[in-house]
């Protein structure tokens, strides 16, 4: 989650790799790269830290010291100013975890970002899942065998393979968390084993982890502001900050199902336009316009655009406004150069735990392409903390099509 309005175009992926997901083993110095522009413009001093969180992503009751290697803190030493962009900003990077300051133990890390040494000044969050292998993990998707949902959901079983932890009581020494694509906004939690047969937790419960299997990801490429892709409609750089026009999105509730290959919600920073896009790229106001079937706004529920670049949050910042001259939502994000993959989700004002759903804005079809990450979480009976044993990442397509 990002506090501060001046940051912009946060990015925290594996080395090498932007649709990678931060999940590294333990120990693995450099293993991601965390990069964000501050667009004040000049250099400041930022720092970082990590917290040490439950499966929940509540703080762990652990000493620092007792899960962090070296120093409690980093600073950030390497920055650029931007060059060639419209736009004057300063670029930030770092490779984590550096050696002088890791994790000692597996478990959820909530990534902190601030300035000048004071946590109070908090930038932003980002969240790194550092993981043991001490569970073997196999999984597959299915379809649901409830007719109601067999066109529309797709159903996650696995097994593990607890062999190599002890486990006297499975219902409180074990957590299962079950992500689809990375998202942690409609996560599944609190599953039970169904079968226990030797060292093998089999969970392949009917109702226990099932998922709206939504639709492919819309997307926009942004690569340039010069050579408009298709999905643009129209640019205009009369203002300071580039303004763009994307081309309405309409509602897919009604559209026949298309496969074709999509980000899952990641995002890219890219441009054609320079050779560097990370202090070399520019930035827009993207204008998104989502029109409904009716042409009338939702009764009790707010629209949100998803994705890695709002960080699936439900607030201000993503919640889109209905224009009635229109008759379709509006939104505008700043963005930076780059391939932008994301959906839109519906919410239920009056209950704000409320999951987000996409069956009144995209509608959810069996064959949809989804990743389904499945993490498991343990704590002996000496443990303050769940720690990260196991993790492993299934498709849908090789099992449902």
């Amino acid at each position: 989650m990002v506090y501060m309005p001046n940051i912009q175009g946060v990015k925290f992926c594996l080395t090498g790799n932007q649709l990678g997901y931060p999940i590294i083993n333990l120990g693995a110095v450099g293993a991601t790269e965390l990069h964000f522009d501050d667009l004040d413009g000049y250099v400041k001093n930022y720092n970082y830290t990590f917290v040490m969180c439950n499966a929940d992503w509540q703080p762990a009751d652990i000493n620092p010291f007792d899960y962090m290697k070296g120093f409690l803190q980093g600073r950030f030493t390497q920055y650029r100013a931007s060059s060639i962009a419209k736009i004057k900003y300063v670029h930030y990077m770092i490779n984590l975890p550096e050696a002088g300051c890791m994790p000692k133990i597996t478990g959820n890390y909530l990534l902190k970002v601030y300035l000048n040494n004071d946590t109070s000044k908090l930038a932003f969050t980002k969240r790194l899942l550092v993981m043991g292998n001490l569970v073997n993990i196999g999984a597959q998707v299915q379809h649901p065998f409830n007719n109601e949902i067999t066109n529309t959901h797709q159903k996650v079983q696995f097994t593990i393979d607890k062999s190599r932890i002890n486990i006297l009581n499975p219902a409180q020494q074990l957590k299962i968390v079950v992500l689809q694509n990375y998202r942690w906004d409609n996560a599944i939690t609190g599953m039970q084993p169904t079968f226990m047969r030797g060292n093998a937790f089999e969970y392949n419960g009917e109702q226990d982890c099932v998922f709206p299997a939504g639709k492919e990801y819309r997307w926009v490429n942004l690569e340039s502001f010069r050579f408009q892709s298709e999905r643009i409609d129209s640019v205009s750089e009369r203002n300071k900050l580039t303004e763009v026009y994307l081309r309405p999105d309409p509602e897919r509730t009604k559209f026949v199902f298309q496969s074709y290959q999509d980000f899952d919600g990641f995002f890219q920073t890219l441009s054609t336009d320079v050779s560097n896009p990370w202090w070399q790229g520019d930035y827009a106001k993207v204008h998104f316009t989502y029109v409904p079937q009716s042409r009338q706004p939702y009764p009790n529920a707010d629209v949100y655009i998803a994705g890695e670049m709002t960080g699936y949050q439900t607030n201000d910042s993503t919640r889109m406004e209905f224009n009635n001259d229109i008759g379709a939502y509006e939104k505008t994000l700043i963005l930076k150069q780059g391939y932008y993959s994301y959906i839109y989700v519906t919410k239920d004002p009056r209950n704000p735990n409320a999951k987000t759903d996409t069956y009144t804005t995209e509608g959810n079809y069996w064959q949809a392409e989804n990743n389904y990450t499945i993490l498991v979480y343990y704590r002996s009976f000496s443990d303050r903390a769940d720690e990260l044993v196991g993790a492993t990442t299934v498709s849908s397509i090789n099992f449902i099509r």
